[in-house]
């Protein structure tokens, strides 16, 4: 089987993975055009060789970066939620994030680690993950998407407690304004049992920094 991306196959693909990219042609064209004028206005040649397809390229790449809207996190935890008699810590840990700053539009990259304590209900591993990358997808601000990773697995499974740490680095920071290239941001979420029993928020910071395998 053959990759077809943007309806164009692959001939050098024979490993049978098929992979299809969808855009809004709208939204294509539109950003296309928008990017052509931000080229102009930089003083740039939009028709020289190495800049003759950027605009329509960043244009196909904002849509995939910012894919996040168009999903749906709590449904991603339904599709895969099962009753289970366990009670005791769910920890997805060093999960990648990849973000935008909304306030440049530049990167901001790291870790998450999200843990929850089952109450009745439990979910996917890989769907914790999804919930982190769907939310990440969206133009944000780390604090937000903190909070949101933590407010969907709480409102969805109603877990005796969720726990979410996020560790950063700012492009925004590190490539303009301060230049601090070695700084990294953290921000934490709990609630329930990691927000009331220090115990149990202890153990999740403790397992979130040490290397078990």
């Amino acid at each position: 089987m053959k990759t077809i991306t943007n309806g164009l196959i692959d001939p050098d693909d024979d490993f049978g993975y098929l992979r299809i990219d969808h855009y809004n042609e709208e939204r294509t064209k539109k950003l296309t055009l928008l990017y052509e004028q931000v080229l102009d206005a930089l003083g740039e040649n939009v028709d020289r060789e190495g800049l003759a397809r950027t605009p329509v390229r960043v244009a196909k790449a904002l849509q995939f970066l910012t894919h996040g809207y168009s999903a749906k996190p709590e449904e991603i935890l339904k599709s895969a939620m099962f009753k289970e008699d366990y009670s005791q810590m769910v920890l997805v840990k060093d999960i990648e994030v990849y973000s935008m700053c909304e306030h440049h539009m530049l990167p901001f990259f790291g870790k998450a680690h999200v843990a929850y304590i089952p109450d009745g209900y439990i979910t996917g591993l890989s769907k914790v993950a999804r919930v982190v990358e769907v939310f990440a997808r969206r133009l944000q601000v780390q604090e937000r998407l903190t909070n949101q990773i933590k407010d969907c697995i709480q409102d969805t499974l109603k877990p005796k407690g969720v726990a979410v740490v996020i560790e950063a680095a700012h492009m925004c920071m590190q490539m303009r304004g301060i230049e601090k290239q070695e700084s990294v941001t953290t921000t934490s979420a709990f609630t329930g049992v990691f927000l009331n029993n220090p115990s149990t928020r202890e153990e999740f910071i403790h397992l979130i920094g040490t290397k078990l395998h």
